[in-house]
């Protein structure tokens, strides 16, 4: 029976000093620091030295969600039904939430170009370029105002003024494919020909 005892005991000892102490409460736990939040900075640092299109694309797509939040729930709120009204081609509907969601948010560069877009399809240029140039003045980086910016001026001919707003989306996103391919088409015609 004693010897029974024992080795039933034995187990349980080695047991108890294979567990791992828990750490006393002097010891403080190893802590890593929080990682740093990811910028809008941060994004388009990585979006000019993208190695690729589909790389550039991501990390555009990260940036247009970045875009689309105001800090605001109801302009939020207002943009997406907006945006649904686009999509559903009732653009006098679009323009009546965006001109509330601009009264709200005056500085969302995002606000402006997509009013800038439902303009655009509406045949109404002048409006369409008016809201452009305000949303780059807030964000001078908004690729897609730089864009439309070139569209509107190809399409009114300006093909001089046109190239440098297509340069410009290059030069913040150098992997942009369909616009690399218009100032291929373009170049020609602005800086002529080589001999």
């Amino acid at each position: 029976m004693t010897l029974f005892l024992s080795l039933a005991a034995y187990p349980l000892s080695a047991q108890e000093a294979a567990r791992p102490k828990a750490p006393s409460r002097d010891e403080a736990p190893a802590s890593r620091p929080a990682p740093k939040p990811v910028t809008l900075d941060d994004l388009f640092d990585r979006l000019a030295k993208a190695g690729s299109e589909r790389e550039a694309e991501g990390i555009a797509n990260l940036i247009e969600r970045r875009f689309s939040r105001s800090g605001s729930d109801t302009a939020d709120l207002l943009l997406s039904r907006a945006t649904e009204a686009f999509t559903e081609k009732d653009y006098p509907l679009a323009i009546e939430l965006l001109d509330r969601v601009l009264a709200l948010q005056p500085n969302w560069a995002e606000a402006w170009y997509r009013r800038a877009t439902v303009f655009y399809q509406i045949d109404d240029p002048v409006g369409a370029m008016a809201d452009l140039h305000r949303a780059l003045k807030i964000e001078p980086r908004h690729f897609n105002a730089w864009t439309g910016l070139g569209h509107i001026l190809m399409a009114s001919d300006d093909k001089a003024r046109a190239l440098e707003a297509y340069r410009r989306v290059l030069k913040i996103n150098p992997q942009a494919t369909s616009v690399q391919t218009i100032v291929s088409h373009l170049l020609p015609d602005v800086d002529g020909q080589d001999l």
